[in-house]
């Protein structure tokens, strides 16, 4: 099953740490994220730009409304996604309580809709068939 991580971080924490704390801690995390690998169990990810350089859209009134950054009550915001392989919740749950961005900041694990992504990939895969025979 594949599951989706989002690792959450208190911006202002992360700005204000030393510059050699905050370079041990992403070095801890691409170590962990290398034994994922080695494990099959890392699909994807990456890591996000800070909040105040990201828009927000929102329907609203008919119109498409464009604000500065994530408009949200939490000082902890989406720091980066990994895409997780594991066998059941339990399964990805134990992998991610080994990851040290917990430290930083909660991760929320959520599974992938594999209904709706295999849906995406069909029309995505038909669209490309159809582009390369035009």
């Amino acid at each position: 099953m594949k599951f989706v991580c989002l690792g959450y971080i208190d911006a202002s924490m992360w700005e204000s740490l030393p510059k050699e704390e905050a370079e041990k801690a992403m070095e801890e995390c691409m170590a962990y994220d290398n034994e994922l690998r080695k494990g099959g169990n890392f699909a994807g990810g990456g890591a996000l730009d800070a909040p105040q350089n990201g828009v927000t859209l929102r329907h609203q009134a008919g119109q498409v409304r464009v604000t500065d950054g994530p408009y949200t009550e939490t000082k902890e915001q989406i720091g980066g996604i990994l895409l997780l392989e594991a066998r059941d919740l339990n399964h990805a749950i134990q992998l991610m309580t080994k990851h040290p961005g917990v430290r930083m900041g909660p991760f929320e694990i959520r599974p992938a809709d594999e209904a709706m992504n295999l849906q995406i990939l069909e029309i995505s895969e038909r669209l490309a068939k159809e582009t390369n025979e035009i």
